[in-house]
């Protein structure tokens, strides 16, 4: 009697396969790391999962992550793993630790914790650092045990550091030299696989004294000398913060840094990518973005935006920050007290008057020392069901108000209903849903920008893939099933050049997910001490997911994580 034919054969589900096409009942047997059948299978597998009732999809594709410190430590790459990720792309906005001299270890660990908010002290400990090289780094991540796929984007500031040093902080252009030695470096990484070169225009990104990073102030011709690389190469994405920050008169800055992408990618032959978001500061920016992208695209450019499919707002709560941490010296004197002992601070009678009292003193109020944010603009999230929807009727504030409360005190109530796990949302871009469907409409649109890994105290915005299916697709009816699974999958991939991921056919790997998706859902976030030396950062949990698969592997199931780490290094192919 024969064994089983395959090693995993997953039965009768819906199979969605993430290139568009209609969905079709179907089983999908898997050999080794590769689907080999989609369709009646009639041998059996070594594990047989039972999809009935379930649609079944291939691995999500994050293309916008900053895990680069994490995985070290973090192999499953949480929070990514709770929601159907299955491949990653890190290096991003510029911010890489390769390639890198022994000296100047400490400074790229720093502007990483400068930019992205990933704890230095996590850094320094828990990475190696036995690399010099971007390739060097890349085989390094090949040793790495790692639940995930996993490639990286060579990061201008590295580049440009490790040639020019302090001088890579001036103003004053790059020398021809310069720039040769650089495009060196980028040529090696390319060469070595990396997934493409980023880097960093926004003068939002700052290192530790508060200059902007290396390479905020590139020339064009510099910009134009790596996307040449990339030409030689035939192979890589151009990724970008850009400076949309100083628009200028007619928004002629935005539109220089969209026509520079745009030149770009026509000189290079690769695509670009970059960050696009609203705001309610500058309302009609992203329109504008969008209208010159289409401009660009139809001179030949290969643009493709990437935004978020919700707002992106700070988190805070009773587990790690309150608005009113300033407020008074019972609210300072949470610092240094562990979630039971907060509680206990709140359930008081007496220290709850006081919490009251200096959260709505006058002078407080009115002095803008009380709460360290626009209280009308902010939102409580639900443990169980965190509602991300905005609104004037949905904000604390207006709550409050129809409460017959003060913000302050319905924030108490809800934290000690909750014992603790509610948490208020300040959305800070994309706080408008009729913008993001605007963008989301949009052909050039890609989906990224969670940002999973970076602002680790500040966002949690990785969990992007439930709420985007729950809420776009089941929920509002805004994308089918077939387009939506689409866009965080196979456009996704096939961006950066990942063959063979983000589909369900035969021959793919097979990175896959068996979802419940009526009972697909996010759980709030969460405050946790687990980064090198007790580090805070949010997580957040999804719910629905009763299987993921990695290179063949059940990695996760029902939200745990099985013990499989089959994920492999992603290296550009010609």
């Amino acid at each position: 009697m024969s064994g089983p034919e395959f090693d995993v054969v997953i039965r009768g589900g819906a199979v969605v396969d993430g290139l568009g096409s209609p969905v079709i009942e179907a089983d999908v047997a898997i050999s080794g790391d590769r689907i080999v059948a989609v369709g009646e299978v009639k041998g059996s597998g070594l594990r047989e999962i039972d999809a009935s009732g379930r649609i079944v999809t291939p691995g999500f594709v994050d293309i916008h992550t900053h895990l680069d410190a994490q995985l070290a430590w973090d192999p499953i790459g949480s929070s990514s793993c709770w929601h159907g990720i299955t491949s990653v792309v890190m290096g991003n906005c510029g911010v890489t630790f390769a390639p890198v001299r022994t000296e100047d270890i400490t400074f790229l660990a720093e502007v990483m914790e400068s930019v992205e908010d990933i704890p230095r002290e996590a850094i320094m400990e828990g990475l190696p650092w036995d690399w010099r090289t971007f390739g060097e780094y890349l085989d390094f991540l090949d040793q790495l045990p790692k639940g995930l796929n996993v490639g990286g984007m060579v990061g201008h500031v590295a580049v440009r550091w490790n040639v020019m040093g302090e001088d890579s902080l001036d103003e004053e252009p790059a020398s021809m030299e310069q720039i040769e030695a650089m495009c060196e470096l980028v040529d090696e990484a390319m060469g070595s696989g990396a997934l493409g070169f980023s880097t960093s225009r926004t003068l939002l990104h700052r290192t530790p004294d508060g200059r902007p990073i290396p390479g905020t102030f590139a020339d064009d011709d510099e910009l134009y000398a790596f996307a040449d690389v990339l030409g030689r190469h035939g192979r890589g994405v151009f990724e970008s913060a850009p400076r949309f920050e100083k628009a200028g008169a007619d928004w002629a800055g935005l539109k220089h840094e969209i026509r520079t992408l745009g030149e770009i990618t026509r000189r290079s032959g690769r695509p670009s990518t970059f960050g696009l978001v609203y705001n309610a500061v500058r309302p009609d920016m992203s329109d504008v973005a969008l209208a010159e992208v289409a401009s660009e695209n139809s001179s030949g450019a290969a643009l493709r935006p990437q935004t978020t499919c919700r707002p992106i707002g700070v988190v805070l709560g009773i587990q790690h920050r309150t608005p009113w941490a300033r407020a008074g010296a019972t609210w300072k004197s949470m610092r240094h007290m562990d979630l039971s002992g907060r509680l206990a601070l709140i359930r008081d009678p007496e220290s709850r008057r006081r919490l009251i009292e200096e959260a709505n003193s006058p002078e407080e109020i009115h002095g803008g020392g009380s709460a360290m944010v626009d209280l009308s603009r902010l939102y409580l999230l639900d443990a169980e069901d965190p509602d991300y929807r905005v609104g004037p009727e949905g904000t604390l504030e207006a709550k409050a108000s129809r409460a017959g409360v003060t913000p302050v005190e319905l924030f108490l109530d809800e934290t000690d209903r909750s014992d603790g796990s509610v948490m208020l949302s300040l959305p800070i871009l994309n706080q408008d849903y009729e913008a993001i469907e605007t963008m989301l409409h949009d052909d050039s649109i890609v989906m990224g920008l969670a940002d999973a890994g970076a602002h680790v105290g500040q966002i949690m915005d990785s969990s992007q893939p439930t709420y985007f299916l729950s809420h776009w697709v089941r929920d509002t009816g805004f994308f089918s099933l077939e387009e939506g699974v689409r866009r965080i999958t196979s456009d996704t991939a096939d961006l950066f050049g990942l063959v063979d991921r983000g589909r369900i056919v035969e021959g793919a790997y097979a990175d896959i997910n068996v979802i419940d998706f009526d009972q697909l859902a996010l759980t709030g976030p969460e405050y946790v001490h687990d980064f090198p030396g007790g580090a805070g950062r949010y997580i957040q949990r999804g719910a629905g997911y009763d299987a993921t698969l990695v290179n063949g592997e059940v990695f996760m199931e029902n939200g745990e994580h099985t013990g499989a780490l089959a994920g492999v290094t992603l290296r550009s192919t010609d």
